[in-house]
């Protein structure tokens, strides 16, 4: 059911790559809530996803960029504003690769450069994107921009890699741009750390499986999915959490503040 959250809110959304994906599911129900943006992705993502089919159900522009690229960045806010017909209210960062784990290099015998192309993409690419937002003054006084992560950035998970390195950069981003930009403009920066997520992203671990059914154990309301991550996205680019920022919020079914449940109890009991 909608309720209107994000009418009259312009926004720009990076990452929608298939349905399968967080972006995606929060494009659509953005549109659902009134809300209107531009879609973004990296030229060869869009190649090999479905943005425009995606576009085309959103009414929505795709405006081609490459997260890393300040010259792409400056151009996607620039001509955003000029589609939606004003500064941007909201921003979803859904951006992470790591060349590493996608070449299943373990994590004593990583390749420096890929390392290094992890942290651009995953990590570094949030603050692109805060910096150009700020240089361009794009958006508007309590605008709200979020950035997808993964507990992995304070606890320790096989073959996740150097993602764990690019997540907790990620999370320490939002908290510093996110005192910068709440003392020039009232913007609002914060990450989300999700639950393992059936994703075209999140499927390429090694291991995914197990992750996912485990975290589904040991989280008392079970792990939340795509489509629940999208309502709470909703309401993160709302006026109702206007006085939230900095913070990583956990949207996880209780995983994060559980220490065993019966579910594991019972499985290893066996």
């Amino acid at each position: 059911m909608a309720n209107n959250l994000l009418k009259g809110k312009r926004g720009i959304i990076f990452g929608a790559l298939d349905e399968n994906s967080i972006a995606w599911k929060t494009a659509l129900k953005v549109k659902e809530e009134g809300g209107v943006f531009t879609l973004t992705n990296a030229p060869i993502a869009m190649r090999l996803g479905k943005i425009n089919e995606l576009a085309k159900e959103c009414n929505a522009e795709v405006i081609p960029a490459d997260a890393t690229s300040e010259a792409d960045l400056a151009n996607l806010f620039t001509k955003s504003q000029e589609v939606l017909g004003g500064k941007i209210d909201f921003v979803l960062h859904s951006i992470g690769m790591s060349p590493n784990i996608r070449k299943e290099k373990p994590y004593g015998d990583l390749n420096y450069e890929w390392f290094q192309k992890t942290l651009d993409i995953s990590a570094l690419s949030f603050h692109k994107v805060l910096q150009t937002a700020e240089k361009l003054d794009a958006l508007n006084e309590w605008a709200s921009v979020l950035a997808l992560s993964y507990i992995a950035a304070q606890r320790s998970y096989p073959d996740y890699t150097d993602m764990a390195q690019a997540k907790a950069m990620l999370e320490s981003i939002a908290r510093s741009y996110g005192a910068r930009y709440a003392k020039l403009k009232k913007v609002r920066v914060n990450t989300i750390s999700q639950s393992p997520t059936r994703t075209t992203a999140g499927s390429g671990i090694s291991g995914f499986d197990v992750f996912f059914d485990f975290a589904n154990m040991m989280s008392p309301l079970g792990n939340a999915s795509a489509e629940d991550c999208a309502a709470y996205i909703a309401v993160m680019f709302s006026d109702f959490t206007r006085m939230v920022t900095m913070q990583n919020l956990m949207h996880d079914g209780g995983f994060s503040a559980s220490g065993i449940t019966e579910e594991i109890v019972e499985r290893l009991s066996k």
